[in-house]
């Protein structure tokens, strides 16, 4: 796999799925949308041609798409949830896509208050801000929890200068059954390489993914350093601790190490258990 290139600049943002679908041949990553997503999620969605954002499966509160785990840089070990109060018109059946932010003025004042205590003190805070204030804006345009959770994703992308695609589950055909319709919106889609990372390799049914030709490619991140909590904190602590040139030449790193597994003959095939 070719990882995607980093420009010095943010780039125009990423293209959606309003557009045409991508050609045939990519790698696709498929995730919730997740709200300022942890450092080890936007590290998948960066190595992949194209992020197919689940948006048509049930909320969980209990999960990312709508809060963000922070923490001061200086006290690491106070870590709490920034959450956005969310209404699920539907109950537990609600659809991510249909959750809403109860009170999007407050929403947004209590993000901002809570990204400044945190890391206004960085001597990074300008590239945090920056970030934060493209985030803030996304309150204003829509209710719905999923179109900020995305927003802010697409934020963090385009920093890093990504040049992938952005597409909606819940604007492709596929099958019901968890591993069955990730494959199929894969393959819907035209790729041939589907990144999972470790969760959910856990579950994964690789049948599926053998019958549609689809390479099933373990997406792992580097361990120590900035990746050591790169499974529960928000992107943006990293982005504080390191700049906006630490942040990619990490995220490079990331997107390196399939490539450099495939080298080496260490990718799983679909067949796989």
């Amino acid at each position: 796999m070719t990882p995607t290139k980093l420009l010095s600049e943010t780039a125009s943002p990423a293209a959606s799925s309003t557009d045409p679908p991508p050609r045939p041949g990519g790698v696709c990553a498929i995730h919730q949308p997740n709200f300022l997503p942890r450092l080890s999620t936007l590290a998948k969605i960066f190595a992949a041609n194209y992020w197919i954002v689940l948006d048509d499966v049930q909320f969980a509160r209990r999960d990312y798409q709508h809060r963000a785990r922070i923490a001061p840089l200086d006290r690491p070990g106070q870590q709490h949830w920034l959450s956005l109060a969310t209404h699920l018109p539907n109950g537990r059946a609600t659809l991510i896509r249909d959750a809403q932010l109860i009170n999007q003025q407050r929403s947004r004042d209590q993000t901002a208050q809570a990204i400044r205590h945190c890391y206004r003190r960085s001597r990074h805070w300008r590239h945090v801000n920056d970030v934060l204030e493209r985030v803030l804006t996304a309150f204003a345009s829509s209710d719905r929890t999923s179109f900020v959770a995305e927003n802010s994703t697409r934020v963090l992308l385009d920093l890093l200068g990504w040049h992938g695609r952005i597409i909606r589950s819940s604007q492709l055909p596929a099958r019901r059954g968890r591993s069955q319709r990730l494959a199929d919106l894969a393959t819907v889609t035209g790729a041939t390489t589907y990144l999972c990372g470790p969760g959910g390799l856990r579950y994964l049914d690789h049948g599926p993914f053998n019958a549609a030709g689809v390479l099933v490619e373990p997406f792992l991140t580097p361990s120590g350093g900035p990746w050591s909590g790169s499974r529960r904190m928000s992107a943006l602590h990293t982005l504080a601790a390191l700049g906006t040139v630490g942040f990619a030449e990490a995220l490079a790193e990331a997107a390196r190490r399939p490539a450099d597994q495939e080298r080496r003959g260490g990718i799983v095939p679909a067949s796989c258990p």
